[in-house]
């Protein structure tokens, strides 16, 4: 059964579809609500609502997929229907998201980020348990920055000779 309503839709402030529009937006609402950008890793997403008055927002995706995410070893995995009510530097109410711990997939209800900034970002389940870890683990490079990187690496490496080439000195004895 879906959350998503066709009363909810109609409400919506924002909404979108297609796979690239959907990943844009939904990077971009994460960034301005102050969460990192790559919370939501999701594939093939099919729509991306979002109703401003009440902060409830959806993604939808053709099949669940699931997610490592490298820098703290945790797979994640995301169903076709991911909901959740989204604030400024937290989001409540979460479905359709399971971490793996240990060899459990225990459900994520709520994550937050710490205000005023640690760089630490918080996850909670429905029973209270709760892990903590680096926002940084969550946050994706922004494409302009590692453009930017990339041609000061090029321009880097055109002001250096690609061999270098050493003068030598020849000794004789007398």
């Amino acid at each position: 059964m879906s959350l998503v309503t066709d009363a909810i839709r109609a409400a919506a402030s924002e909404m979108y579809h297609g796979d690239d529009i959907c990943r844009e937006k939904s990077k971009q609402l994460l960034t301005e609500m102050g969460l990192p950008n790559g919370l939501l890793p999701l594939k093939d997403i099919v729509e991306v609502g979002y109703v401003k008055e009440t902060g409830f927002v959806w993604l939808i995706q053709k099949k669940k997929c699931e997610h490592r995410f490298e820098k703290i070893g945790k797979p994640v995995q995301y169903a076709t229907e991911v909901t959740a009510y989204i604030q400024p530097n937290r989001i409540t109410k979460l479905t359709g998201v399971k971490a793996k711990e240990l060899l459990l997939w225990v459900v994520l209800r709520e994550i937050y980020v710490d205000v005023p900034p640690t760089g630490k970002i918080t996850f909670k389940t429905p029973t209270g348990l709760f892990r903590t870890y680096p926002v940084d683990a969550f946050q994706l490079q922004d494409d302009n920055n590692n453009n930017k990187n990339e041609n000061a690496n090029e321009k880097e490496k055109e002001k250096k000779p690609a061999v270098e080439i050493k003068p030598t000195v020849e000794v004789k004895e007398v």
